[in-house]
């Protein structure tokens, strides 16, 4: 197998860039993937208020029987200008918070075990939950990999 990004993941925009206010970002179905990754980029402008972070799960990608799915780390990087590494971190009570560091560029990374949602209830679909913030800009991208399917046989993760 290549060592090819396309071949071998099924990327998925879940949130244009946007600022969050009344934006939900999709759901996807991991159904079909052994791990998924998903990737937060955020631009600071001025006097910026962060964006809680969450992550929701359901039964279909329409979010039916959505409800929390709870997780205790993540990896960020505060200041994407001055350095690439991603630092592991705590998370409480399931959420955070990004950062509000004026006019900075930040990354966050969220490792899921699909196997983590609730599957006895049929829960294979997940989302990232973000809550209001003002001045700054975010997008979300899922990342699945571990694939049952590759190259041009992978199945969408956009429908059920």
């Amino acid at each position: 197998m290549k060592n090819r990004l396309s071949e071998n993941a099924k990327v998925v925009q879940g949130l244009a860039p946007i600022t969050p206010s009344t934006s939900t970002p999709d759901y996807i179905s991991v159904r079909n993937a052994g791990h998924l990754s998903i990737i937060i980029s955020v631009d600071n402008g001025d006097t910026v208020t962060g964006s809680a972070i969450t992550l929701l799960q359901a039964t279909v990608v329409a979010g039916t029987d959505e409800k929390a799915l709870g997780f205790t780390t993540m990896y960020a990087n505060t200041d994407t200008g001055a350095s690439d590494t991603l630092v592991e971190t705590t998370v409480a009570s399931d959420t955070f918070t990004t950062d509000t560091t004026n006019a900075k560029n930040l990354l966050y990374v969220i490792e899921v075990d699909p196997a983590s949602l609730d599957c006895d209830n049929n829960f294979d679909c997940i989302r990232v939950g973000t809550a209001n913030a003002a001045n700054t800009v975010l997008d979300v991208v899922y990342v699945l990999t571990d694939l049952r399917y590759h190259g041009a046989g992978m199945p969408t993760a956009i429908t059920d």
